[in-house]
């Protein structure tokens, strides 16, 4: 088996992982984890080939830009606090404790290596960490979190880790110039994120197509984590800048077929390259186990040590962090997003599984120094970080379940259905106020007027039928079960006809165009159809 059949072995176990993790009750990165810890171990194998400096830019920029589509600018501002203290402050106090327990116990590792390693380490993976959470029916509140800690927090490791593998290749280091690199990488991405946002704004309303419009939804990712790098910024705060500023202020209402086409494309995206980014993770096994032989022992040992180091100050930080953004979220009327008891607190510990970002970061350490000599420890720090991301994974993981069940952390139903119902009384008095707009300026039939108006009143009662009372709720069941009927029948007039256009592609004479072209009418009508 060679490098491409090898990829196309992963893609396949990407997607079958889905249904089958569900089915088994696993989350589907820690599935695909297990199946590269597997497929490692079978001889005909390759190890896997990859040159470290294309890692960051392959996988990163796809994965951040598909996560920062379920969250919003709105979103970050309201929770700054909760996000500093977890995905900034967390993860310098995670990266000095690492390094200092890592340059005592691992022999020859100078402290610039020990603090690249606890800043790649330092992250949770926020592709894992909302892949496991998502499925448990934890409070959205708590989500919410882990997705903001997770996207910063990786902004936040990489510069550090960058500044420390700088350090050591360089052979210098200066506090000063570390801080001005900290602040001018931020600024350049945020200045990137912000015009190639405004760009790809400007270009989607002129391309128009749908088609076209994902296509280049599909290339801005890793436009400006390249743009980004090259000018001495950020790359993985310009991707998370620039998918805010798209999310924001790029969405059409009206573009219903392009938003359909544009949230399953990216959700291919997301499955296709989360399941082979941890796919590789257990691959790279066969790497790993290279790295150790002869002296599997000795370097477990100090992988334990830093696993108890990074498992523990999470804990060790968080509850009193939840203790304070709580107090300070009390006295100001911010509407933070942020655990609300110690068994929330303690299930958002366990949920802190690494994941690509330290593979990447990992993989991505130079194999030597500007001077000539091989990177200090490289064989050392990739066994740790590879120890300790599966042992989080995988662990935590397959008993985040068990522990969710255990303390019985759930989403607030109530709260949901309160939030669905005031938005779909808002989208119905929409509908109705634009209904009487429309009356104003033109001359409508009576009867005409009338359907409308329970049709808008439908929009609202279709989303959340809490909103009509118990007698018109029975008035409006029966009309729903009759449009129900008509809906159905109507599939089947259009499924009929779909299948006579389509048996046409076959006939002598046939242009496939066409038949192509009258077939995707029929899918858009049947796609708009009440």
């Amino acid at each position: 088996m060679d490098q491409l059949a090898l990829l196309f072995v992963l893609l396949l176990g990407a997607v079958v992982s889905v249904p089958l993790g569900d089915r088994l009750g696993l989350p589907a990165p820690v599935l695909m984890t297990i199946t590269g810890v597997v497929l490692a171990l079978v001889p005909a194998v390759p190890n896997v080939d990859i040159p470290p400096e294309y890692i960051l830019p392959l996988v990163l920029p796809p994965l951040l830009y598909a996560s920062a589509q379920r969250t919003s600018w709105r979103q970050f501002a309201a929770n700054v606090r909760p996000i500093l203290l977890l995905a900034v402050a967390l993860v310098f106090v995670t990266t000095a404790a690492v390094a200092a327990v890592a340059h005592a116990v691992v022999p020859g590792l100078p402290v610039a290596a020990a603090v690249a390693l606890g800043a790649l380490i330092a992250p949770p993976d926020p592709v894992a960490a909302t892949a496991v959470a998502g499925s448990l029916g934890l409070p959205r509140r708590m989500v919410s979190i882990l997705e903001g800690e997770g996207l910063f927090n990786d902004v936040t490791a990489i510069v550090l880790y960058h500044v420390a593998v700088a350090a050591v290749v360089s052979g210098s280091f200066s506090w000063p110039d570390a801080l001005g690199e900290f602040v001018l990488s931020a600024v350049v991405a945020v200045a990137v994120g912000l015009g190639l946002g405004w760009v790809t704004r400007w270009m989607m309303g002129r391309l128009g197509d749908a088609t076209l419009q994902i296509g280049l939804t599909l290339l801005v990712p890793f436009v400006a984590y390249v743009v980004a790098e090259e000018l001495q910024g950020s790359g993985v705060l310009a991707v998370l800048t620039t998918a805010l500023f798209l999310a924001e202020y790029a969405s059409d209402a009206d573009d219903v077929l392009g938003r359909l086409a544009g949230h399953t494309f990216w959700e291919i995206v997301d499955t296709l390259v989360t399941g082979v980014a941890f796919g590789l993770i257990g691959l790279e096994l066969h790497n790993v186990f290279g790295v150790a032989k002869g002296r599997a022992g000795e370097m477990a040992g100090w992988a334990a040590i830093v696993i108890v180091v990074v498992v523990g100050v999470r804990l060790v930080w968080l509850l009193p962090a939840a203790w304070l953004a709580k107090k300070l979220h009390g006295r100001r009327d911010y509407d933070e997003e942020i655990p609300l008891s110690w068994r929330e607190s303690v299930v958002m510990w366990w949920a802190g599984m690494r994941g690509v970002a330290s593979v990447a970061l990992a993989l991505a350490i130079p194999l030597r120094t500007d001077a000539g000599d091989p990177f200090p420890a490289r064989d050392e720090i990739v066994f740790i970080a590879f120890a300790v991301i599966m042992v989080t994974l995988v662990c935590q993981g397959l008993t985040l379940p068990w522990l969710v069940r255990r303390l019985g952390v759930e989403a607030d139903a109530d709260a949901e259905r309160e939030g669905r119902r005031r938005l779909a009384l808002r989208a119905a008095k929409a509908a109705k106020r634009r209904l009487r707009e429309i009356e104003e300026v033109e001359d409508l039939p009576e009867d005409l007027v009338e359907t409308l108006y329970r049709r808008a009143y439908d929009v609202g009662a279709r989303i959340s039928p809490d909103l009509v009372d118990e007698e018109r709720r029975e008035a409006y069941g029966k009309r729903v079960e009759r449009i129900r009927d008509v809906q159905r029948i109507q599939r089947e007039m259009m499924s009929a006809a779909r299948h006579e256009v389509l048996a046409a592609r076959s006939e002598p004479g046939a242009d496939p165009e066409i038949v192509d072209r009258v077939l995707r009418h029929l899918d858009v009508r049947s796609l708009r159809s009440p």
